[in-house]
């Protein structure tokens, strides 16, 4: 079992509450490799928390320790960049991926990122990885699995209206403009039963540099096929 950082120890205290507030379940933990790099790839809620849930059972059952990539907006707020850093969150790049995928970390990756987020109700229980290449790149040049996680509920602990200023925020600043609601009238999250279901691993063709962009557009489109079938799976309650 690898070595919990007093950061992520920390976290998971925080995140034992919302597991409990949520009746949180991780169904097939047995699918992340015992060693080596690996990538988990998770749908992106509003809510975001959610998406750690699962890093609780992965260490229980697994042993592993998931180092998350954030959104770079996190790392220019001062305290709550600090606190993401002791939390074993790293700034999204392909840089910091690689080396901890070559350190044989797994790693946690939300491939539609905070665009995925901002998602209106309407697009519930979609991914936005259409353009998001970049974690099948890794996977292939890395030689690591992409197991999937997959969640319909998360997208239940809020509603998020759809609006044009929410899109122009996004687009000109890159500041996650919403207009949401929880429980009742308020910002407070419901409690909705959560249930995360990880796929099989997904392993990478053999890294070819004469044909890799070939190899990461079809493998990027099995990728995508096998998470909206996996999303269609998850339990929502």
């Amino acid at each position: 079992m690898e070595e919990l950082p007093d950061g992520v120890a920390r976290f998971r205290s925080l995140l034992m509450f919302a597991k409990r507030y949520h009746q949180h379940a991780t169904i097939g933990t047995e699918n992340v490799p015992l060693k080596g790099g690996a990538i988990v790839a998770l749908n992106h809620s509003f809510a975001t928390y959610d998406g750690f849930l699962p890093s609780i059972d992965i260490y229980e059952d697994r042993g592993r320790v998931p180092t998350g990539l954030g959104d770079n907006l996190i790392f220019k707020v001062p305290i709550l960049g600090d606190y993401a850093r002791q939390a074993n969150i790293y700034p999204a790049s392909p840089d910091n991926a690689v080396n901890l995928l070559q350190k044989g970390h797994v790693v946690y990756i939300s491939p539609g990122g905070m665009n995925e987020a901002l998602r209106p109700s309407t697009e519930a229980y979609q991914i936005r990885w259409e353009r998001r290449k970049g974690f099948v790149r890794l996977s292939i040049k890395a030689g690591v699995p992409i197991v999937l996680c997959a969640s319909r509920a998360s997208d239940d602990i809020y509603t998020v209206y759809n609006s044009s200023l929410t899109h122009w925020a996004y687009k000109t600043f890159k500041l996650p403009l919403a207009f949401v609601r929880g429980a009742g009238f308020t910002l407070l999250p419901r409690p909705v039963k959560i249930t995360h279901v990880l796929g099989e691993p997904i392993y990478p063709p053999a890294y070819d540099e004469e044909t890799f962009h070939a190899q990461v557009d079809a493998h990027h489109t099995l990728v995508c096929n096998a998470m909206k079938s996996l999303l269609a799976q998850a339990p929502r309650e």
